[in-house]
């Protein structure tokens, strides 16, 4: 039988995308023109490129993220710390081939709920059934829980870091196999929306040298930020053009003698991974990655850069022109920032009203400074997530995302079926109200019956596993 169409139009708050509103098209086909009219710009950028990356681009983050996080900052990040990449995704694949190891790595342990499409990169890198999920709580990572677990891990085979040293890959100077994988994205997490306290930070910071771990931060979201009061951020000039906390990689390298202090190797314990996906555009695939100089120059010579130079070279000479123009950061301060602070009040009002009186609750609360594209929402009992999802898109042709979609690869933590994310980034924002709305008569009508089946008559497949 044919399926019959909904009566009503598609809401999609689970794809974690800009709205094409919110593209540079003329920053972006300013700076192109630019570059492409330079012989000097051109012709390195059409030909392969250094390992590190185009080095006016490495230069320009450098200046630029010393400026964001300066008041953070002892000295400003210099050149060599900064390594170009082919986006987040993309450098967390070579982060993994070159500073991981199938026998000497023995596990990869993940902030959860996590950003699902990292899961498939670890198992590409031989962790199929290694990935562990550690929880969080409403200061972000339990760093309590993460240690014990790296304690009975570590004397599980009563094998130490000193004595178990076989390797798979080959031994390089610029190569480095670390015993265990962290993967946060500390700041406006995808999907729980939680910020990491500083003194989360900095234990996670010394957890990870006592354990040889190496941490991944996803720092994608840091510049998406605005007050968490409307009244605030409804003011044009409130740009907020300075990091609210230090990132785990600055930690790193001031803390207790950072990561070049007396008998380290010098490598350090993080690594920053950056992108232009969110600031700029996903298209570009382009980012960057941060971290001691022994460290961004061993990520240069992951095979697949060495071979090909540097991912990126093209775009990277058009993000430059934006960069030294001011067009990227006037992007991000005069229409990104103000534009996702009203929708994201605007979705906040609507769960606010419809919401939190059916029992529905937030994390943290009662910041101050909120950002990124999502929100998660804990439903009332005996509610189930999936269940909820499935009737929001056969009812009322929502999609939004279901907690159990953002478990670690085997985790079996249950406390993810009682959640779902919301995203107000891709859906037009005249939709955002009515998408809560739908939700909230989903919810009301699944505590008034639990019990009751979807509407047969617009029933229709599973959520989709879509968006990111």
């Amino acid at each position: 039988m044919a399926e019959r169409s909904h009566p009503k139009l598609p809401i999609n708050l689970l794809k974690g995308w800009p709205n094409p509103c919110l593209l540079p098209v003329a920053q972006i086909k300013t700076a192109s023109a630019s570059a492409l009219s330079i012989p000097d710009i051109s012709t390195p950028g059409l030909l392969y490129g250094p390992d590190p990356g185009y080095l006016p681009l490495r230069e320009g983050i450098a200046e630029w993220l010393s400026r964001f996080y300066e008041k953070h900052l002892k000295a400003p990040i210099y050149t060599e710390r900064i390594c170009i990449t082919g986006g987040a995704s993309q450098n967390l694949a070579c982060v993994l081939q070159v500073f991981s190891d199938p026998v000497y790595t023995r596990d990869i342990w993940m902030v959860s709920p996590t950003y699902f499409r990292v899961c498939p990169i670890f198992e590409d890198n031989a962790f199929a059934g290694r990935l562990r999920s550690v929880p969080e709580d409403d200061e972000g990572i339990d760093v309590e829980f993460l240690r014990q677990r790296l304690h009975e891990e570590e004397n599980k085979t009563g094998l130490s870091i000193d004595t178990d040293n076989r390797t798979l890959k080959g031994s390089q100077p610029w190569r480095k196999a670390y015993r265990h994988i962290i993967y946060a994205v500390p700041t406006f997490s995808n999907p729980s929306s939680r910020t990491m306290t500083l003194r989360r930070r900095q234990r996670l910071v010394e957890i990870a040298r006592q354990y040889d771990a190496l941490v991944i931060t996803d720092d994608v979201y840091d510049q998406l930020q605005w007050p968490a009061k409307p009244d605030i951020s409804d003011d044009p000039s409130f740009g907020l053009r300075q990091a609210l906390l230090p990132r785990l990689v600055d930690i790193d390298r001031w803390f207790q003698g950072g990561a070049e202090r007396h008998g380290a190797d010098g490598f350090g314990n993080v690594v920053s991974n950056g992108s232009f996906s969110k600031i700029a555009a996903p298209g570009v695939r382009c980012g960057w990655a941060e971290g001691s100089e022994s460290f961004t120059w061993g990520l240069s010579q992951c095979g697949s850069s060495a071979s090909g130079g540097a991912p990126s070279q093209m775009t990277s000479t058009f993000i430059t022109q934006m960069l030294e123009s001011g067009d990227l950061e006037k992007h991000i301060y005069t229409t990104l920032q103000p534009t996702y602070a009203r929708r994201y009040h605007k979705i906040m009002n609507a769960i606010n009203h419809y919401l939190l009186p059916l029992d529905v609750s937030l994390p943290q609360s009662n910041r101050d400074i909120v950002g990124g594209y999502f929100l998660w929402l804990a439903l009332p009992k005996p509610l189930i997530a999936d269940t909820v999802a499935q009737r929001a898109k056969a009812e009322e042709n929502l999609i939004i995302g279901q907690g159990p979609l953002f478990a670690v690869y085997g985790d079996e933590r249950k406390d993810l079926e009682r959640q779902v994310r919301v995203c107000f980034s891709w859906e037009a924002e005249e939709n955002l109200t009515e998408g809560i709305q739908r939700l909230a008569t989903v919810i009301r009508r699944m505590l008034r019956d639990p019990a009751s089946p979807p509407d047969a008559a617009v029933s229709g497949p599973s959520v989709p596993v879509g968006g990111y």
